[in-house]
């Protein structure tokens, strides 16, 4: 029944980046579809070029606050922004502060209608951090802004791709104040969310990896005294139930996850989880450009915020603004994010009612 599938709100990023592009491309994919009723935000301009430079015919449906919410099986339903973002048409690969404005107006009506329960989940399409400071914000990116408009607490980045599912215990800082992070409560939070979102998706076995943060996780002691910190928060969860094991030496655990032994990996530093994901998720193609063949790199995989009172995840990559307007960016990421936030977004709906 269609009332069965979650409902998802996509914004539509960046109008100057491929953000438009991947999301009607996603929006219109059969198993996107079965999956999941799509509700594209942003400005109705932007889909409607991107369809036309996608080649395809996609039918719009604007909902409006007024009207009653049906997402029926054939139109791409849209649930436009405040006018105030204004109609001009898209400047691909262009950074301005119309378009941060509409980027941010995009994310902020995602966001009142999952606080409203008008969505059951909220899929990003990348925006342009340069171009949003120039509509005003000052948050550093996506996942501040959520966190700001929805009035959470901590988050975590989590990532998502084939076999790995890495939570970070930091992310966005220098490498220096990473490491003053590994603290017990803070690493024990990580590990909750971790469990959590295990609990929200297919993650296969329900044992948690937990990385050092020294070589050899700390060699006991001779290599700093961060690992005993990280040791204390793996007890801790432990004695709570959550099956967890650490810390264990970054060098051999995510091979140990790959290979199934650990359903999710949580990672004390952004580069120690980034690095395993996006050597698994890269590939390369080559693209027509007016200079000729061209060599881009791309990833497939898929960003997730914990700790936000609604399920957010997103595309990871960026704007691409040097391909913006051209049909060829890969909507395999947006495909993936939509298909996870579904999952989620039902597996945790069963919850409730098997709790209620």
């Amino acid at each position: 029944m269609e009332s069965e599938r979650p409902l998802v709100a996509v914004t539509m990023g960046d109008p100057n980046g491929v953000g438009p592009e991947i999301a009607v491309a996603a929006a219109i994919r059969p198993e996107v579809r079965r999956a999941a009723r799509c509700v594209l935000v942003g400005r109705t301009v932007d889909a409607e070029a991107a369809a036309r430079i996608l080649g395809v015919e996609a039918g719009f449906f604007e909902m409006h606050p007024d009207a009653e919410w049906r997402v029926d099986g054939t139109a791409v339903c849209i649930r436009p922004i405040d006018e105030s973002a204004g109609a001009w048409p898209p400047e691909y690969g262009a950074i301005t502060a119309k378009a941060g404005k509409a980027a941010l107006a995009s994310v902020e009506e995602a966001v009142h209608l999952a606080l409203s329960g008008k969505a059951d989940a909220v899929v990003t399409a990348p925006l342009c951090k340069e171009s949003i400071h120039l509509a005003g914000s000052r948050h550093p990116g996506h996942t501040e802004l959520l966190a700001s408009l929805s009035g959470a607490g901590e988050v975590r980045m989590m990532l998502v791709l084939g076999g790995l599912r890495v939570v970070h215990n930091s992310s966005h800082v220098a490498l220096r104040t990473a490491c003053d992070m590994v603290k017990s409560d803070r690493v024990l939070t990580t590990i909750r969310m971790a469990y959590g979102a295990a609990l929200d998706m297919d993650a296969g076995p329900m044992v948690i990896g937990v990385a050092g943060l020294n070589p050899h996780a700390g060699e006991g002691g001779l290599f700093g005294s961060e690992d005993a910190e990280i040791a204390r928060a793996v007890e801790a969860a432990r004695s709570e139930g959550v099956d967890c094991r650490g810390p264990i030496p970054a060098d051999t655990l995510f091979a140990r996850a790959l290979a199934g032994e650990f359903g999710v990996v949580v990672a004390m530093y952004h580069d120690q989880g980034h690095i395993p994901v996006k050597t698994l998720g890269f590939k390369t193609a080559a693209a027509e450009s007016e200079t000729g063949l061209e060599r881009r790199f791309m990833v497939h995989g898929v960003n997730v915020t914990l700790g936000l009172p609604f399920i957010r995840t997103s595309v990871d990559h960026g704007t691409a603004f040097d391909i913006a307007g051209r049909g060829i960016a890969d909507c395999g990421s947006m495909i993936d994010a939509i298909l996870l936030a579904a999952e989620m977004a039902s597996r945790r709906l069963k919850r409730r009612r098997s709790a209620s």
